[in-house]
């Protein structure tokens, strides 16, 4: 077993165009839209992998739908990636929205392959008391429901717009510089 770490929390506070992530960095965003519920975030990002991040916050879903665009050459074992999809939970407080990732995540690939990463980490963090029971039981049922949706639809985005929840990505990004030393 590996030190397993408390759930990451993340803020998108949306008049101050900020998003502040787990460490308590807080990154300009450029772009919000907020409908039917959800919250579209768009900033760049000074990852030394990926210049820019697109998320979707899905709340009656648990989910966090993100578009990582990678540098070139920099995708690793995710250069062919389409979706991260963090099992999450979501709650909003007027204009501030709050994220507190559940562990299990889902990656899509071009050409329909995916994988579920992370399912020992909820395990984990179930046994060192970083969760309760029912949380945990959420995690699982909200990850089931995505797999279940996914594969009955043909896909992440086909079931979530049979469910009423229809995103839509940026054309063009421009990727921030990589964070130096």
């Amino acid at each position: 077993m590996s030190a397993t770490h408390p759930p990451k929390v993340e803020i998108f506070d949306v008049p101050r165009l900020s998003n502040t992530d787990p460490k308590g960095c807080r990154r300009q965003v450029d772009r919000w839209d907020q409908r039917d519920g959800m919250l579209y975030m768009a900033r760049p990002a000074d990852h030394p992998r990926f210049g820019y991040l697109e998320s979707w916050l899905i709340p009656p879903l648990d989910l966090r739908v993100n578009r990582f665009h990678f540098r070139a050459g920099e995708g690793g074992r995710f250069a062919d990636q389409d979706l991260y999809v963090d099992i999450a939970l979501i709650e909003r407080d007027g204009p501030l929205w709050r994220t507190t990732d559940l562990y299990v995540d889902l990656v899509t690939y071009a050409g329909g392959r995916w994988e579920v990463l992370d399912l020992e980490e909820l395990g984990e963090a179930l046994s060192a008391g970083h969760l309760d029971a029912a949380t945990t039981a959420r995690a699982l049922e909200s990850s089931q429901r995505l797999i279940n949706g996914m594969l009955d639809e043909g896909g992440v985005d086909n079931w979530l717009g049979a469910q009423g929840f229809t995103l839509s990505w940026a054309e063009n990004v421009t990727l921030a510089a990589p964070q130096t030393a």
